[in-house]
């Protein structure tokens, strides 16, 4: 028998041929063996290195990761229009940056020139050279072009041209950056408490953050300030010098009742997308934040206004079709005498959420109260505008009374006189309803393509 035990000497074999057979099974064992076993080994090793590299990973995407999206990027929030109410929130008031979103404050500011009539539609707007050079995505304008204010709203619209929007920051403003200080002080004045804007386009910038609960904000006020112009949004396609450009918000085609906003992309951020949907007198506004792809992030967007579609309660409207009067009376129409108290705005005023609020809003009425923006709600009110002139109010009073004639058919205006800056203003609203009845007033008047807002008046306790 053949022993190998190893240190000592191989028994059994004659003397003379101890070294030439150790060395022959030695020679045996390094050309055959020790390769096979090395491979098998490394063969092995990868294999399992490879098993464990896969089971990281899908932990990572699977149970780790909350949401179709890049977890420290991601962010959301699903709220109604006309109340506030917010129905889903994750992240929502964590830092996050807007991306192209950033052109939807753009747009306000245009239009805002536009209705005050510093511009007009057919205003020609310059591009520069500091325009010209911006990064895509852009229609690549040269130095010296110009492009019609409206063709301008297209471009940012569809193509999300940050060529476009540093020209329109100019023109408004004679420099981008003192464009994205009045851009910041209207996000300011609009409630968006935690928005920075540095540039008008979304491009890269650290310090230019916002929130999705701020977007949310920024969507409804722009509905709401400007509806004669939210049309633009739902803009499928735009031509420029023979080539067409489609729209990057795909929900537009493939999610029944959108009809805005705007999407958003660059690196830190992921991909974004503010969208507003209605269904059967019902709109919602969603935002993300983060996705991971432009088709993860529809998709998650479709899927979180689905379940919220499902939850919430669908209004009837009725509306009477009555002719507006030929004259106006000179007061409101004395149904009560009861006087009502406006809200408080005091900044050190601390407000208290009852125990029993289950649900959360948002603060719609930027005039209104300066605490926080989650407030519970006993009575609702329903805010038609503020005015310039007593006159023009009363005329909004009765024009909303008649389209809502329903539910304010018999409830008295509240014509009260606020002050927007150094500018007075008469601010209509319709007190001491209830949410259905708020809801479904609001329904009303936007269906007819009229300005509401519906506020949820707060308990109040002094901390």
């Amino acid at each position: 028998m053949l022993i190998l035990d190893a240190g000592k000497p191989l028994h059994n074999m004659p003397p003379n041929a101890n070294k030439s057979t150790c060395h022959g099974i030695k020679l045996l064992f390094q050309i055959f063996v020790a390769p096979l076993l090395t491979a098998l080994i490394s063969a092995r090793t990868i294999f399992l290195l490879k098993l464990i590299a896969a089971g990281v990973m899908l932990f990572l995407y699977f149970g780790f990761s909350p949401t179709p999206a890049l977890a420290n990027k991601y962010a959301a929030i699903v709220i109604e229009e006309i109340s506030g109410k917010v129905l889903f929130s994750r992240n929502a008031d964590h830092l996050r940056y807007p991306a192209s979103l950033t052109k939807i404050m753009t747009l306000y500011l245009l239009f805002e020139d536009i209705e005050a009539g510093r511009i007009t539609l057919n205003s020609l707007i310059p591009v520069s050279r500091k325009a010209a050079g911006r990064s895509p995505s852009k229609l690549y304008l040269k130095p010296g072009q110009s492009i019609s204010a409206e063709q301008a709203i297209f471009a940012l619209v569809t193509k999300s041209a940050n060529d476009v929007a540093t020209a329109i920051a100019e023109k408004l403003s004679s420099t981008e950056r003192k464009f994205a200080q009045r851009m910041t002080r209207k996000a300011r004045a609009l409630g968006m408490r935690r928005t920075t804007f540095k540039n008008a386009s979304g491009l890269p910038n650290r310090q230019q953050k916002s929130t999705a609960r701020d977007m949310a904000k920024l969507a409804v006020a722009m509905r709401r300030d400007f509806p004669q112009f939210y049309k633009y949004f739902s803009t499928q396609n735009f031509s420029w010098k023979g080539r067409k450009y489609g729209n990057h918000n795909k929900l537009l085609s493939k999610y029944r009742g959108t009809d805005g906003i705007k999407t958003g992309y660059i690196n830190a951020s992921g991909f974004n997308l503010v969208a507003t949907v209605e269904r059967k007198g019902i709109r919602l506004i969603g935002v993300v934040f983060g996705g991971k792809t432009s088709r993860s992030r529809d998709r998650h967007m479709m899927k979180i206004l689905d379940n919220q579609f499902k939850r919430i309660k669908t209004i009837t409207v009725r509306r009477a079709a009555l002719d507006l009067p030929t004259t106006l009376p000179m007061a409101s129409p004395k149904r009560s005498q009861k006087r009502y108290k406006s809200l408080p705005t005091k900044k050190t005023t601390t407000y208290q959420k009852s125990v029993k609020q289950q649900d959360e809003f948002i603060n719609l009425d930027v005039t209104g109260l300066t605490g926080a923006d989650i407030i519970s709600t006993t009575s609702w009110s329903v805010q038609i505008g503020n005015f310039a002139q007593r006159v023009n109010a009363h005329r909004a009073a009765i024009i909303a009374r008649r389209m809502a004639d329903e539910v304010l058919g018999m409830t008295p205006a509240n014509l009260s006189l606020v002050n927007h800056g150094e500018m007075p203003l008469w601010r209509v609203r319709f007190n001491n309803l209830d949410e259905d009845q708020a809801r479904t007033a609001c329904a009303a008047l936007f269906s007819a393509g009229q300005r509401c807002i519906a506020l949820a008046v707060p308990n109040i306790s002094r901390g």
